[in-house]
């Protein structure tokens, strides 16, 4: 019957009652908009998160790589791929760093095929750089940092 009652008082806040994304809401007649954080824990999104997505498919990859004003690092990887495992995180967190001036996606090869013949990519990790919707740079295999970092330099003209 509690249940019942929460469910119901939820169901009736408007929009501008509703609690913030992260908090709860007390149930009950004494307290009934009131917004309680769960043991201070709220989802966010961190740079790396913003910075970095997965390519849905081509239409999605003509849209958020080829069409954006922003520079774009394009890496072709696949779950099976060891080395791409490691290239992965550290790609992910060079990008983060450039504060939005660049930005990642991801392509798995086995998931779109299509696009990894299209790009002539015939090994993993395969990494291109992207500009104008123009392949300006690439690399395949494993580079560590400092060389990652001067890639990405470069592909942003700092």
């Amino acid at each position: 019957m509690a249940q019942r009652l929460a469910l119901r008082q939820l169901l009736s806040l408007t929009p501008r009652t509703l609690p913030l994304q992260g908090q709860w809401m007390l149930p009950g007649p004494l307290a009934p908009h009131v917004p309680v954080v769960p043991h201070g824990r709220v989802f966010g999104t961190s740079a790396a998160c913003r910075s970095t997505f997965n390519v849905q498919d081509g239409s999605d990859f003509q849209d958020r790589v080829v069409n954006n004003p922003k520079p774009v690092v394009v890496d072709f990887h696949a779950q099976w791929c060891g080395p791409c495992k490691i290239l992965g995180p550290r790609l992910e967190k060079m990008v983060a760093k450039q504060e939005g001036k660049v930005l990642m996606a991801k392509v798995d090869i086995d998931d779109h095929t299509d696009l990894a013949i299209e790009y002539e990519v015939s090994a993993v990790p395969t990494v291109l750089a992207m500009k104008n919707g123009d392949v300006v740079d690439k690399f395949v295999g494993i580079k560590d940092e400092d060389q990652l970092e001067a890639f990405l330099k470069k592909l942003i003209g700092a």
